[in-house]
């Protein structure tokens, strides 16, 4: 007699191939990500990519040459921006990051406090007590800035991961399709279960490429929008500023809140007379962007509420960091189709079980 029988052996088999896939996907976490932004890449320029496709006269109706085509003028773009805006931003990013220092030390030791307060006629009292308010926070406001500043020099040490990212996107560009097709063919399902793995595939590909589209769009608005308010005020470093800002726009919450805080402490810190105008810019713009301009641009491929985004990017962030809170939205809204296409697979199949039960009956 068999110790186990064999629907407790085909469940203890089917947990330990979760478990193995679970410990695959743990160990090469790095690289999965890398070919998950390789994707997202793809995503951008594939429309461009099968638009040029179909003018022979450009591309000859061939994808690869299409593909060509496309880095190649995306190339010269970014040769453009880096001749044309790169060195004065390399300057003031190079004034920014020599002034780092000093501004911290300034802010710790609370020298900023009696600085800022004589200009805007703070009394004593107030000045003496923000001054010991921040002497009392210097080890957790120098351990911040020095969590930020590892955050920021692991992008750099990682720059190889980031440059094979559009290396990459040239092969699910001209093969995407191809492979996710063979893929589930190589996947032995009945006919309704094969539907029901292409038709979620299939939300799910339209959900990612419309997400990344939209929150490079909503990036470059914001780039657009605090570079010209910042370079206008003409605040101090506020180009670069503008531009890190607006970059951190493709991070969904908490992208737009460290911008702001950025911008307003370097602003604070290098004593501008208006932070208040800055402030009001900011919740402007985020009404803008929240309720007007991703509404817009997001409505048809996400279907997430609002305490569902949040509490994502939370998860994620805590999970897996900065590609944690990245991944967040995509990844709940893909649970959220794979959820709503189970249902509907899941109905029609008891549909189809009482129907040949009744069949049986009937006969």
């Amino acid at each position: 007699m068999a110790i186990l029988d064999r629907r407790t052996t085909a469940v203890a088999r089917t947990l330990l191939i979760f478990i193995l896939i679970g410990g695959f996907i743990w160990g090469a976490r790095d690289t999965i990500v890398v070919f998950i932004f390789a994707i997202f890449f793809a995503y951008l320029f594939e429309p461009l990519v099968s638009k040029l496709q179909t003018w022979r006269r450009i591309s000859r109706g061939s994808r690869v040459i299409a593909i060509l085509e496309v880095y190649a003028v995306l190339a010269m773009a970014c040769a453009a921006i880096a001749f044309g805006a790169g060195p004065y931003i390399e300057s003031e990013g190079r004034q920014l990051i020599s002034a780092a220092p000093t501004l911290i030390d300034k802010l710790t030791s609370g020298q900023i406090v009696h600085n800022i307060g004589a200009r805007r006629g703070w009394s004593y009292a107030t000045q003496i007590r923000l001054e010991h308010f921040l002497r009392q926070h210097r080890a957790q406001i120098l351990d911040s800035v020095q969590q930020i500043g590892l955050k920021a020099g692991s992008v750099f040490a990682n720059a190889f991961w980031v440059a094979l990212i559009p290396i990459l996107a040239v092969f699910f560009l001209k093969e995407g399709k191809q492979l996710a097709e063979t893929a589930v063919r190589g996947i032995r399902l009945r006919p309704q279960a094969r539907s029901f793995l292409n038709s979620t595939l299939r939300d799910v590909n339209d959900m990612a490429a419309h997400y990344i589209r939209a929150q490079l769009i909503l990036a470059a608005l914001s780039i657009c929008a605090y570079t010209l308010v910042l370079g206008m005020s003409r605040m101090q470093y506020g180009i670069v500023l503008g531009i890190m800002a607006g970059t951190l726009e493709f991070i969904p919450i908490i992208g737009p809140l460290v911008g702001a805080i950025v911008v307003l402490g370097v602003a604070y810190l290098t004593g501008f007379h208006y932070i208040w105008l800055l402030i009001l810019f900011f919740g402007g713009w985020r009404i803008v962007q929240d309720y007007v301009n991703s509404p817009t641009l997001m409505h048809r491929g996400l279907r997430l509420h609002p305490l569902g985004v949040i509490f994502a990017v939370l998860a994620g962030g805590e999970i897996a960091g900065f590609i944690g809170v990245y991944l967040s939205i995509p990844l709940a809204a893909a649970l959220q189709i794979f959820w709503r296409r189970w249902r509907a697979y899941s109905e029609a199949e008891e549909l189809r079980s009482e129907q040949e039960h009744s069949n049986r009956h009937a006969a």
